[in-house]
């Protein structure tokens, strides 16, 4: 059975450790990116619970969801209900 070596001396010791960098993605609406604009969504009139319409950057008024907050990460949940909203809209229009 090999020994333990004991702790390093001060002399032997590794230099500090360098945490790796985090680089901000930047703004915009992609996955890691943060939100330039609050984002909303309204829910329909009929009491169901269902968004409508086209995403909003400022509150619809009424009940609405809000996506994401300005300076928000934008993660893939965010990115499926953009997708979602633009994918209804060319669907009506």
């Amino acid at each position: 059975m090999a020994a333990r070596s004991s702790k390093p001396t001060p002399d032997e010791q590794p230099a500090a450790t360098i945490r790796t960098q985090q680089y901000d993605g930047g703004v915009g609406w992609e996955v890691g990116q943060r939100a330039p604009k609050t984002a909303f969504r309204a829910y329909a009139d009929d009491g169901s619970g269902a968004v409508t319409g086209p995403v909003v950057y400022s509150h619809p008024g009424g009940a609405a969801r809000q996506i994401v907050a300005e300076g928000g990460l934008v993660t893939e949940g965010v990115r499926r209900e953009l997708d979602a909203a633009e994918a209804d809209e060319n669907e009506q229009g």
